[in-house]
């Protein structure tokens, strides 16, 4: 099944024809902090806006890919998203979930989609619609899930997986994006401070040239 997973992540993280995209170094700070996106839990907000005392976790991610949801013989990494979201929340780490996937709001990631989907898995924190894919442009972010972590001086600490198994968190064994958060509040660097991301790619708009 892993195999499987992995071709299938290969095949789906194949990005569009669109203009390179940039690879965030870690100590970079924090892109796009004021593009405001529309919340499912109301309003609109800016990353500058969800960061908390001691920074910000940023995951791309959407309701159809099944990296993020789930599919036959894996569990997906959505249903770890609420703990996430408790353990910013305890540690004053704002907390969002980005979708990006603007060739897509006609096909399950649309906003009314993106709120049912935040009700019905129990999301907490933040899901905001990221309309042109503007957010995940400057991050570089590729697939969904994509983890970026900031620290209190909004400066990116830790990116890539949440941990090592999409297929069932009881068999997860290197609990990546856990340690870097215990990593940051204890005011250490994170290690492995850079992850691979697996998932399905961000299904972004063709640019028209």
């Amino acid at each position: 099944m892993l195999l499987k997973i992995a071709a299938t992540a290969a095949l789906l993280a194949t990005v569009l024809p669109h203009d390179p995209l940039p690879d965030l170094a870690i100590g970079t700070a924090l892109p796009a902090a004021d593009v405001k996106m529309k919340d499912v839990v109301g309003g609109e907000r800016s990353l500058k806006d969800i960061a908390g005392e001691n920074g910000v976790l940023v995951i791309f991610s959407c309701n159809t890919c099944p990296f993020v949801i789930g599919s036959e013989g894996s569990e997906g990494w959505q249903g770890r998203y609420p703990a996430l979201g408790e353990q910013c929340r305890k540690n004053k780490i704002g907390f969002v979930l980005v979708n990006s996937n603007e060739a897509k709001r006609d096909a399950g990631d649309s906003y009314v989609d993106m709120q049912a989907q935040y009700k019905q898995q129990n999301y907490n924190g933040h899901y905001v619609l990221d309309k042109g894919h503007v957010v995940a442009d400057a991050f570089g972010a590729r697939t969904t899930p994509h983890v970026f972590l900031f620290d209190k001086g909004m400066k990116l600490v830790y990116k890539g997986a949440i941990d090592d198994n999409v297929e069932s968190a009881g068999a997860v064994q290197k609990h990546y994006l856990d340690d870097a958060i215990t990593a940051m509040l204890a005011g250490k660097a994170a290690d492995p401070a850079t992850t691979r991301n697996m998932g399905c790619s961000i299904k972004r708009m063709e640019h028209q040239h």
